[in-house]
């Protein structure tokens, strides 16, 4: 036989006038910043830019919030500190620059080591020197701010980015198009155009086309 149901019971009203407990913990986000995703890339931006052209020391989460017009202490709702941002912008900036690298490798067979190159030099000199070009530069010149750990983390991902350019640059030697060892040409090819970020004009009419054609003259042989 099944048993009866009873009627729940009914909540007891609310006394008139009585506020609902808030829970403890910090305060509500606001609509901007419950926009995690785009105020996150946001401050991102604003950091690399700023870092870049003032310093990490000299720049303050105060200055990075008003570049994006937030509250001063609202960037903390996305990161820890300012320390943990400087990361974060180094990290945005290496996994962009292995995105865009995988990408200009593209129909680049094998056996084209010459077209592999210059779609590795031209990829490096737009995530150095191309639009929204800060967060690289960054890395190279505010490295020593890091942690350890933070440190060996962006270690990793430059080993990634630099593992596309080894086979490359063999297959380059095996030819006589490149005549110096690998890992030294590897090392200085890279050295080379990193510090492009400290001389190169736009408006003094180069152009990444044309550094890239002068590197390749640079660094490699005709055969």
């Amino acid at each position: 036989m099944t048993a009866a149901v009873l009627p729940a019971e009914p909540e007891p009203p609310t006394p008139a006038g009585q506020l609902s407990k808030r829970p403890r913990g910090r305060p509500r986000k606001t609509e901007d910043e419950r926009d995690d995703g785009n105020r996150r890339q946001a401050l991102l931006s604003a950091a690399a830019h700023l870092f870049r052209v003032q310093g990490f020391d000299a720049t303050s989460t105060r200055d990075i919030a008003a570049a994006v017009g937030m509250h001063s202490g609202s960037p903390f709702y996305h990161f820890k500190s300012k320390d943990a941002l400087l990361y974060a912008v180094m990290e945005e900036g290496m996994h962009a620059a292995i995105a865009r690298q995988a990408k200009a490798l593209l129909g680049a067979a094998p056996d084209q080591p010459l077209v592999q190159i210059r779609r590795l030099i031209r990829a490096h000199f737009d995530t150095l020197l191309g639009p929204g070009n800060d967060f690289v530069p960054v890395m190279l010149y505010e490295h020593r701010s890091l942690n350890a750990r933070q440190r060996a983390a962006l270690a990793k991902l430059q080993v990634d980015y630099e593992a596309a350019w080894t086979p490359v640059l063999e297959a380059l030697h095996a030819s006589g198009h490149l005549r110096a060892p690998v890992k030294l040409s590897r090392l200085l090819i890279l050295g080379a155009l990193n510090w492009s970020v400290q001389w190169f004009d736009r408006k003094k009419g180069a152009s990444l086309d044309g550094l890239t054609d002068a590197a390749m003259a640079l660094f490699l042989k005709e055969c």
